[in-house]
C-alpha cells in the first residue's frame, strides 16, 4: 500500500499484511565479501537500510547497518560484525503500535516477527505519513505524562529522579493517608473480618474507572479558553456512566460476597461502598484536570498519580464509614 493512502483512520489495521518481504536475508557464517556480492546482484538493495540475519529456522538473530557492512573486512562473517539486540515489532501489531516504534526510536526500518521470532517481513518509514508518526508520537507522550513521566528521554539517572520522584510522594502521601484511615478502623475489621478482604478489590475498582475517566478528559481538552458548559456536560455524563458501572461491579462483588460469606448486610454494605466510590472517582477523574485547566497548568502532567490518591483515600472513607455505620 503506498505511504499516501496510510492515514489516522487505518490506525487500528493490522501492520503484517503492510510489511514487504525482506529482499536480502542473511546468514550468520557468510563472509562480509559473499554478502557484498549477492547485495550487487539485487536490482533493489539500494533502498535497503539494515540487513537482518536469520538462523537455520528463519529466526531473526540480528541486524547489520548498511554502514556497517560497507566498513567491515572483507573476510569477517556476518556473526562477527552483526548487532546482536535487535528491536522487531510483533506481527500482531496494528499501524499505531507499529508507527509509535517509529516515532519513538527513530529507525528507517523495523523487521516483523511471529511468535518463534521468525522474521515475516520488513516495515519501512516510508510507509508512514507524517500525520501518523505525530499522532504515534503524541499517544506515546500522553501515555508517560499520564503517570507522571515526562515522553521524552532523559539526560541522566538525575534527571530521570527529578522527573519521577516528586509525583511518586503524591502516592507515598495517599498511601499513608489511607493507612491512617484503616488504623481508625481497626476494631470494626476485627469484628467484621470479612472487610478486609474486599479491601483491594474496591480499591482497584475506583483507581481504574478514574483512569479510565481521566484518560477520555484528556483526549477531550483542547487548547481553547475552558468552557464551563462543557465541564458540566462532561461531569453529567461520567455520572451516569459511573452510576451504572458502580451498580454492576458492586451488584457483581456482593453476589460473591453471599455465596462465599452468605453476610448479606455486609454484601449490601460493600454494594454501596462500591457503587459510591466509583461514581466519586469518575467526577474526580473529570473533576481534577478541569481545575488544573482553570489554574493554568498543564492537566497532562502527573494528573494520574495526584488522582489515584485521591479516590484511594475518597474509597476507603466510604468503605469504612459505611461498614461503621451499618456494622459497627
Amino acid at each position: 500500500m503506498p505511504a499516501a493512502q496510510l492515514s489516522a483512520a487505518q490506525l487500528h489495521e493490522p501492520i503484517l499484511p503492510l510489511a514487504r518481504p525482506p529482499q536480502v536475508v542473511l546468514s550468520p557464517s557468510q563472509t562480509i565479501d559473499e554478502v557484498l556480492r549477492v547485495i550487487r546482484a539485487s536490482a533493489s538493495a539500494n533502498s535497503i537500510h539494515y540487513f537482518y540475519v536469520v538462523d537455520a529456522d528463519e529466526r531473526l538473530v540480528g541486524v547489520v547497518p548498511t554502514r556497517r557492512l560497507l566498513t567491515s573486512e572483507p573476510d569477517r562473517t556476518v556473526a562477527e560484525v552483526m548487532v546482536d539486540h535487535v528491536v522487531a515489532i510483533p506481527d500482531w501489531a496494528t499501524v499505531l503500535i507499529a508507527s509509535e516504534y517509529f516515532a519513538t526510536r527513530r529507525l528507517l526500518a523495523f523487521p516483523v516477527v511471529n511468535a518463534k521470532g521468525q522474521l515475516l517481513g520488513v516495515v519501512d518509514v516510508s510507509l508512514f505519513t507524517d500525520e501518523v508518526i505525530d499522532l504515534a508520537r503524541r499517544t506515546y507522550d500522553d501515555i508517560f505524562q499520564l503517570i507522571g513521566v515526562h515522553g521524552t528521554a532523559q539526560r541522566s539517572t538525575v534527571d530521570a529522579f527529578k522527573d519521577r520522584f516528586p509525583w511518586l510522594l503524591c502516592n507515598i502521601a495517599g498511601g499513608l493517608m489511607a493507612a491512617f484511615i484503616v488504623s481508625r478502623f481497626e476494631h470494626l475489621l476485627q469484628e467484621m473480618v470479612v472487610l478486609a478482604l474486599f479491601i483491594p478489590i474496591v480499591l482497584a475498582l475506583g483507581e481504574s474507572v478514574s483512569m479510565q475517566a481521566l484518560s477520555l478528559t484528556l483526549q477531550s481538552f483542547t487548547d481553547g479558553p475552558f468552557v464551563p458548559k462543557r465541564l458540566i456536560a462532561a461531569l453529567w455524563k461520567e455520572f451516569r456512566t459511573a452510576a451504572a458501572l458502580g451498580v454492576g461491579c458492586g451488584a457483581v462483588v456482593a453476589g460473591v460476597v453471599i455465596v462465599w460469606r452468605g453476610e448479606t448486610v455486609v454484601a449490601a454494605v460493600i454494594f454501596a461502598a462500591i457503587a459510591l466510590s466509583m461514581v466519586v472517582a469518575c467526577l474526580l477523574g473529570v473533576a481534577f484536570p478541569a481545575i488544573l485547566r482553570v489554574a493554568k497548568a498543564d492537566p497532562r502532567i502527573a494528573a494520574g498519580p495526584v488522582v489515584l490518591a485521591a479516590v484511594d483515600v475518597a474509597t476507603l472513607l466510604f468503605y469504612f464509614g459505611i461498614g461503621a455505620r451499618f456494622l459497627g
